[in-house]
């Protein structure tokens, strides 16, 4: 009966062995494991990745003409497929199985819509090679409400004669400047576009170029101190 009882409950309580972790041999810790980095592809799970970017009607004939200096740096490089969309007038890039890498999508299309603001292909292009680059646009009526002459001479303001104040304060920033109709846009560091779009809000506002100019001069070699 007890024989009986023993064989039952030892029946009932398996006992399951774990193998131990393996020690280290003279406090040695085991070797950790290497795995390759993931591929662009299985990151969104082989899904493919799309952008499209619409094309303004005036800067239609100007992507036609640079087509080829925008479609090499994109497809060869950054290993993105490319393609122009007449029927909805757009451009549409998606990644390839060979992407290096999944943020290459968002360069590209950040490249293509500086083009459409109106910089030019060599200083857009410089968004793929550079991580800390940003475009910031802004309007005139955003900084103050102007119209008529007022919003006119603002507008001459910002340019200078033959553009010389914008020149200036793109070369002092180390930023480029579009100046479309009433709508500014800055390509540049975060840091450089502040002070660019300061001093442009000061030229709004009616201060001289001259006043602007000794201020970015003092603004410009304090930041070539702090680097």
């Amino acid at each position: 009966m007890d024989s009986d009882q023993a064989a039952t409950s030892t029946a009932a309580m398996e006992i399951e062995r774990v193998p131990s972790e393996p020690k280290s041999v003279s406090g040695v810790p085991p070797i950790k494991p290497k795995f390759e980095p993931l591929k662009a592809q299985e990151m969104s799970d082989g899904r493919v990745q799309f952008r499209k970017v619409s094309v303004p009607a005036h800067r239609f004939t100007p992507l036609k003409k640079a087509w080829m200096e925008i479609y090499t740096p994109i497809f060869e490089q950054m290993k993105i497929d490319v393609r122009m969309n007449l029927k909805a007038r757009k451009v549409e890039l998606k990644t390839r199985n060979d992407t290096p890498d999944v943020s290459n999508l968002q360069k590209c299309a950040d490249f293509v819509h500086a083009f459409m603001l109106g910089f030019d292909v060599i200083d857009a292009v410089a968004l793929l090679r550079l991580d800390d680059l940003y475009v910031d646009s802004f309007e005139i009526k955003d900084v103050k409400t102007l119209r008529g002459e007022h919003l006119s001479r603002a507008i001459g303001r910002l340019s200078g004669k033959g553009g010389k104040t914008k020149f200036a304060i793109e070369n002092a920033t180390r930023t480029r400047i579009v100046i479309a109709d009433t709508k500014i846009h800055i390509l540049g560091s975060f840091l450089n576009i502040k002070v660019a779009r300061d001093s442009l809000c000061s030229l709004i506002l009616g201060s001289p170029a001259g006043k602007v100019y000794s201020k970015l001069r003092t603004v410009t070699a304090r930041l070539a101190e702090r680097f």
